[in-house]
């Protein structure tokens, strides 16, 4: 709440000053951490030092530094001096700028920009739907797929669609009677639908065409 304060005769209303923690999104996703510098060599040196199979006292024998010293920069408690760095980084025979690597954050963007999307054709499309991939080639081990789909007047029912992960559905204008598993749900202009796309789903009854609507689909990478 606003603070209050007298002036005069008059009361002043103080706008309320708004605390960092008040800078959220309604998600429930945690927070992104900050990494400091000091915790971005640190985890740079342990990895490459394990690529090389190294001990912590293989590593701090031929930097001529401690085993303790050496443990406390891979945990990012200290930070270490540039003559220090640099026998590290000839001990593991990268160049000093390899271990400044992990600290150049680097987090993937897709942007697209309107009606230029990549035009798709998926298994088990039909004659008239259209699928306009609205972003792609993000990292990471979780793959979202968004799509504005559009079926046009030729368009025909199709409810066999089966894939992994978890679908999203938003539609934007027509009207259609969508199923997914043995239920069916009756989608307008505003309505959504989210569900398990393992079942077999699709557009069962296209009452108004033409139809858009954004399908955004969520699944795991494989590792494999």
């Amino acid at each position: 709440m606003a603070e209050r304060k007298l002036k005069g005769s008059v009361e002043v209303q103080l706008p309320r000053v708004q605390e960092p923690e008040d800078y959220v999104t309604g998600s429930g996703a945690p927070a992104a951490e900050a990494v400091t510098l000091e915790q971005a060599l640190g985890v740079q040196v342990r990895s490459i030092r394990r690529e090389l199979d190294l001990t912590v006292s293989d590593l701090a024998g031929a930097a001529s530094i401690s085993v303790g010293m050496l443990s406390k920069i891979e945990n990012g408690q200290i930070s270490p001096s540039l003559a220090t760095l640099q026998a590290i980084s000839k001990a593991l025979n990268v160049p000093i700028t390899t271990l400044f690597s992990a600290f150049e954050e680097r987090r993937d963007c897709s942007f697209v920009r309107a009606h230029q999307g990549v035009i798709i054709e998926r298994r088990g499309t039909k004659v008239g739907h259209q699928y306009e991939l609205l972003g792609h080639g993000l990292g990471g081990d979780i793959v979202v797929e968004p799509y504005l789909i559009t079926l046009s007047e030729e368009a025909a029912p199709h409810t066999g669609f089966r894939h992994a992960g978890v679908e999203f559905i938003y539609m934007l204008s027509g009207e259609v009677l969508y199923r997914h598993a043995d239920r069916t749900y009756h989608l307008r202009a505003g309505d959504s639908l989210m569900f398990d796309s393992g079942a077999a789903h699709g557009p069962e009854d296209l009452i108004q065409r033409p139809m858009t609507y954004l399908s955004v689909i969520v699944y795991g990478r494989d590792r494999h």
